[in-house]
């Protein structure tokens, strides 16, 4: 059973009475290894509390890879090297747009700055990317941004899968930056030169809020 005691807030989405359940018994059946560790598959939620919420950043799934997922969707370990690939692209990407970049892969000093870290699928079995995409992780997805939607976001949206999750997204009342994927295959399709860490401070600060300190652990 997942600890649900540190959910806060988000704990009140019908999901986790009506379907969570039905997956839990899903992965109790699968023999293979799960990705990230049991304790950190709601990470992103437990950090970063609704009312907090100031960015999205939406995944697609969990790193496939042993010792990379933490549960932050595009973060992975501090000790993980070479970087995970999209990783790289959107520290690239950051070098370009402000400057700098952070110093290693873990980014849960972004989640304690309202940048919830969110994967539209919160599992998958090592080595095998996509294998729980119709585990039913998507109602979760859909109940989030369903009340994230009561007050203006920030919305980085990276790849086809994150438009299509994100597509009742207000693109009038929110900030919407819908672009490639970060990964080797499409970055340069539209994602490099998109300046979204930029882009979403200026909008940030024109709301009268903090911009968000993108690149330095030690002062966020």
């Amino acid at each position: 059973m997942f600890d649900l005691s540190n959910l806060g807030a988000w704990r009140d989405l019908p999901f986790f009475d009506d379907t969570l359940p039905g997956i839990e018994a899903a992965l109790a059946q699968d023999e293979r290894l799960i990705l990230p560790p049991r304790h950190q598959v709601f990470a992103a939620l437990e950090r970063t509390q609704p009312n907090d919420t100031r960015v999205i950043i939406l995944g697609q799934d969990p790193y496939p890879t042993q010792g990379h997922a933490h549960g932050l969707a595009f973060s992975a370990e501090s000790d993980t090297r070479p970087l995970p690939r999209s990783l790289s692209n959107i520290f690239k990407e950051m070098h370009a747009d402000i400057g700098v970049a952070p110093a290693t892969a873990d980014l849960h000093f972004w989640a304690h700055q309202g940048v919830l870290l969110l994967n539209s699928t919160l599992t998958v079995p090592a080595g095998a990317a996509g294998a729980h995409a119709k585990l039913g992780w998507q109602i979760l997805t859909a109940q989030i941004l369903h009340r994230l939607s009561n007050r203006p976001r920030a919305y980085l949206l990276w790849g086809a899968h994150a438009h299509k999750v994100a597509k009742d997204v207000d693109p009038l009342t929110n900030l919407k930056i819908e672009t490639a994927h970060p990964s080797p295959l499409s970055a340069r399709r539209g994602f490099f030169g998109s300046r979204p860490f930029s882009r979403s401070n200026d909008w940030l600060q024109a709301q009268g809020q903090t911009a968000i300190n993108w690149a330095t652990p030690e002062t966020s």
